[in-house]
């Protein structure tokens, strides 16, 4: 279908996560009259109103009472009975989020991107219909972006009620903090979970049909993981599924997962993660000649062009890798791509972070990638102990390894756990995008004390390997 003679709009973006909004503010640049359309009353989408910035707001709040509580603990030298509140954790919440709100409301205004509030569906190809609060408006566009993001994939025997039976969008509203907390689904949002809940003492189970968690990480880098899970009483019940919940009456409710295996267990929240559905249900996709796969995603091709030639996709609802970081991309390419301004494909080295307790990094090749592909490496490590930085920060425990190819030296990947891994990895990522080695971190000075001087003692670590 060809679109109106004078279309509304050169594009459109259907959601103002990352994905839209860079993608509306990149076709903005170009000069073209851009409109995004977002369901909810603010900008930023999930990323802002239920994902990325509140878990990473409550883990801050965790971290800061966890250091406070410790400090206290060791001048009173016992351990404190009182446990945090929720409202505590979460008084900041809504002051973090209206400051971001703001920053993306004024680059959208200062860009001239119009933004529409209200549901949109296809009508047609070009033919968008916004609907709010029972008004209706049609807007044409000769460009349309998807971005709309995920949802939760719904608890398997019970509805999510935010109180007993939760999902990862549930977790900034809780008005109470349970004593036990059982999670289902050992992805990255339910780990960062166990671990954040497990940090304030709060009984934690994790239950996941896999032998092993995070897959795709180093090995060694979940072990640590896991081992400082287990040490704040963290229990795995790996390989194990859910047959059977229910929810014991009482004051207050609990609930009973019935494992599989046999094995019962009780707790006062179940907060259920175990993947996410793009929320593409709602658009209306057959009247723009698309059709979704059994989890709502689209397929595109490398310019994150649909089946649809006007049409793109970009962020969660096109699949892996979703991170907040790699959508913000995917969404300026693809702005790039559908008005004919050459881009580059996205880089290939992107970081990964999960922000557990202790947080996670990586950028690069794992060991048991290489191996499987056979090709010869060696490993630097260097431990927090051993720098000036991570004695100062009290983090004795941190992790930080490289692998270099054993031939020519080719840095390879970097894998970090620890206090700042997913800072201190982006030099590691750079070193990577442009091709370099253990040279350079051999003879590069890094300032002291600093955790950047990790890079030098696992070079060094590394080039005593190579030699042998």
């Amino acid at each position: 279908m060809t679109p109106p003679a004078s279309p509304t709009y050169d594009l459109a973006c259907i959601g103002s996560g990352p994905a839209g909004q860079r993608a509306a503010v990149q076709a903005a640049k170009l000069g073209k009259r851009v409109a995004v359309i977002e369901k909810n009353r603010s900008v930023g989408g999930a990323c802002l109103v239920s994902g990325t910035i509140p878990s990473k707001a409550f883990r801050e709040a965790v971290l800061t009472l966890s250091r406070q509580r410790g400090r206290l603990e060791r001048k009173l030298l016992g351990p404190l009975e009182t446990r945090p509140t929720a409202d505590r954790l979460f008084a900041t919440l809504e002051d973090v989020l209206a400051r971001e709100q703001q920053v993306i409301d004024d680059q959208l205004r200062r860009n001239d991107v119009d933004v529409i509030h209200g549901e949109a569906s296809f009508t047609d190809p070009h033919t968008l219909a916004v609907r709010d609060q029972g008004s209706r408006r049609d807007i044409t566009a000769e460009m349309i972006l998807i971005a709309v993001g995920t949802n939760p994939a719904p608890p398997p025997g019970a509805p999510a009620d935010g109180e007993v039976i939760l999902t990862s969008d549930d977790v900034a509203c809780l008005k109470a903090l349970p004593r036990a907390l059982t999670v289902v689904g050992g992805s990255v949002i339910g780990i960062e979970y166990a671990s954040m809940f497990s940090a304030l003492g709060i009984q934690v189970t994790l239950i996941d049909r896999r032998e092993r968690p995070l897959e795709f990480l180093d090995r060694e880098i979940v072990e640590e993981l896991m081992h400082q899970m287990r040490d704040r009483n963290v229990v795995f019940r790996l390989g194990e599924a859910v047959a059977s919940l229910e929810i014991v009456d009482g004051q207050p409710r609990r609930a009973v997962l019935h494992l599989e295996s046999g094995k019962r267990i009780t707790a006062d929240m179940v907060l259920f993660s175990a993947g996410r559905i793009a929320a593409t249900e709602a658009i209306n996709l057959p009247a723009a000649g698309l059709k979704a796969d059994e989890r709502g995603r689209l397929e595109v091709d490398s310019t994150f062009r649909t089946r649809v030639p006007h049409i793109f996709a970009a962020g969660d609802v096109i699949g892996y890798p979703a991170l907040a970081a790699t959508s913000s991309e995917q969404g300026r390419l693809a702005a790039c791509h559908a008005f004919g301004v050459q881009a580059g494909p996205m880089a290939p080295h992107f970081p990964v972070g999960i922000y557990a307790i202790p947080e996670i990094s990586m950028v690069g090749a794992p060991e048991h990638d290489l191996t499987a592909r056979k090709v010869p490496y060696e490993v630097g490590v260097a431990r927090y102990r051993e720098i000036a930085r991570g004695q100062l920060l009290g983090d004795d425990s941190g992790l930080f390894k490289m692998l270099f190819h054993r031939a020519d030296g080719r840095l390879l990947g970097i894998h970090a756990i620890g206090t700042g891994a997913t800072e201190l990895v982006h030099i590691g990522q750079a070193v990577l995008a442009l091709g370099g080695g253990i040279n350079y971190f051999l003879e590069t000075v890094f300032n002291y004390p600093t955790l950047a001087e990790c890079y030098k003692v696992a070079a060094l670590n590394a080039a005593n390997k190579l030699r042998s």
